[in-house]
C-alpha cells in the first residue's frame, strides 16, 4: 500500500473502501444487477441448446438462466433447460430433476452431456412422448459462480418450482399445472418441493411428485458410508453443507490423506469423485474413522424430506438392489413418514434394480402415474 494512500482523509479512505465492496458484491453475488429485482423465475438469459441424441429428434431446447431464492430467502441464480416436444404438445410442464452430477460447474447437465445421465435420458424422452414440456434445472451452484449446496432439499426445491414459472415466461400456452419427477438427489428435491409448493409456487398447481431412488433419512445413511465405495458422496455431502453454511468446515472432519484429494471436487464429476474416495478406509476418510453425531444431525435437518407435510400425491419407486440408496431406507423408514400424512403414497418396488436401472425400468410406469394425476 502506498504512503499516499495512507495519508488519505480517514472518511474519503471508507468511502471508497465501501464502494469497491459493494460493487464486488454485486458482481459476485448477483452476476446481474437484476437479478436483486428479479422475481424467482424470472428468465435472465435463454440460448438455444444441444440436447443428447436420444433427446434431439423428440423435441427442442433452450438454456436458460433464470432467478431463484437460497434457503435464507436471498435472490440468487440458477441455469437448466426447458424442453419442447415437437410434436404432441399439451400445456403441462413435468420438471425433471436429475441425480448427483458432482460440485464444480462444469458439472450441469444443461452444458455438459457427459453428466446427462443415460437414466435421464430415457426418463425424458417418456415425459416428452406424453407432449409435456420438461424443465430440467441444473440446480444452484452447477453452472453459476456460486458453490453447489448438494443435497440441501429446500435449494434444489426452489430451483425446481421456479424452473416451472422460468418455462412458462418463456411459453405463454404452459398451464399452471405441474408434477416433478426425480431421482436419486432429484427424488430428494422432488420431495422437499412437494413439502414447499402451497408457500412458495405462486398461481401454480401441483399435481403429483414421482421420486425414484430418492436420497433420505441421512442420519441413517451417512454413518454407514465411511470404509465403502459411496465414500465420495458423503465426502459431496459435507461440502454442500459448507455451502449452506460457511460457519461447517468439512476439512475439521475429513482426514488427511482423503483432505490431499479435495482439488476433485472442482476437477471431477461424480465419477472421478467416487474413484478418488472409493478405495480410502474409514480411518483415511474421516478424523477417528467417524462422523460425530452433532455432524450427522446437521446433515439430517438439511438433507431429509417427509420433515413436513407433502401437498401432493407421491409415487415412490425402489429398486431392490441398489447399493446407492438401500432399499430398506426407502420401503422402511421414508415410507412410514410419508404416510403419516394424508396424501396418498404409491409404491412400486422394481425387483433386482439397481439405482439406475430403477429409472429406466419404469419410465412408462412413471409416466403414465404422471398422466393420471393430470387427468
Amino acid at each position: 500500500m502506498s504512503s499516499a494512500l495512507l495519508r488519505r482523509p480517514a472518511g474519503r479512505c471508507l468511502a471508497i473502501i465501501q464502494a469497491v465492496l459493494l460493487c464486488i458484491a454485486g458482481v459476485l453475488f448477483f452476476g446481474n444487477p437484476a437479478v436483486a429485482a428479479a422475481s424467482p423465475g424470472t428468465v435472465l438469459a435463454a440460448t438455444s441448446a444441444t440436447l443428447p441424441p436420444e433427446l434431439s429428434p423428440l423435441a427442442t431446447a433452450k438454456r436458460i438462466t433464470y432467478a431463484t431464492t437460497t434457503v435464507a430467502g436471498a435472490a440468487t441464480t440458477t441455469t437448466g433447460l426447458v424442453i419442447t416436444p415437437k410434436t404432441g404438445k399439451k400445456s403441462q410442464v413435468v420438471v425433471w430433476g436429475h441425480g448427483t452430477t458432482g460440485l464444480a460447474d462444469k458439472c450441469a447437465p444443461s452444458t455438459y452431456l457427459d453428466v446427462f445421465w443415460p437414466e435421464a435420458r430415457a426418463a425424458i424422452a417418456a415425459l416428452l412422448g406424453k407432449g409435456w414440456t420438461v424443465a430440467a434445472p441444473d440446480y444452484p451452484g452447477l453452472g453459476t459462480a456460486a458453490a453447489h449446496p448438494y443435497l440441501i432439499g429446500m435449494s434444489e426445491a426452489r430451483s425446481m418450482i421456479d424452473s416451472v414459472k422460468a418455462a412458462r415466461n418463456l411459453d405463454s400456452s404452459l398451464s399452471t399445472q405441474y408434477a416433478i419427477d426425480g431421482h436419486s438427489q432429484g427424488g430428494q428435491g422432488a420431495l422437499f418441493a412437494g413439502q414447499l409448493a402451497p408457500s412458495y409456487d405462486g398461481s401454480l398447481v401441483l399435481r403429483g411428485v414421482s421420486a425414484i431412488a430418492p436420497v433420505s433419512n441421512v442420519d441413517m445413511l451417512a454413518p454407514a458410508i465411511p470404509g465403502t465405495p459411496g465414500q465420495g458422496y458423503l465426502v459431496m455431502g459435507l461440502y454442500g453443507l459448507n455451502a449452506q453454511d460457511s460457519t461447517f468446515i468439512p476439512n475439521t472432519y475429513l482426514a488427511a490423506t482423503a483432505k490431499q484429494k479435495t482439488s476433485v471436487l472442482q476437477t471431477g464429476c461424480l465419477n472421478e469423485i467416487l474413484a478418488a474416495y472409493s478405495a480410502l478406509t474409514a480411518d483415511e476418510l474421516l478424523v477417528g474413522g467417524a462422523l460425530p453425531d452433532s455432524v450427522v444431525t446437521k446433515l439430517a435437518g438439511y438433507d431429509n424430506p417427509a420433515q413436513s407435510a407433502p401437498s401432493a400425491p407421491m409415487l415412490i419407486v425402489q429398486g431392490t438392489a441398489d447399493e446407492s440408496v438401500p432399499y430398506d431406507i426407502t420401503a422402511g423408514p421414508l415410507l412410514a413418514e410419508l404416510s403419516a400424512y394424508s396424501q396418498p403414497v404409491t409404491f412400486v418396488p422394481v425387483e433386482g434394480a439397481d439405482h439406475d436401472q430403477a429409472v429406466v425400468q419404469t419410465v412408462d410406469t412413471v409416466a403414465a402415474w404422471i398422466a393420471a394425476r393430470f387427468a
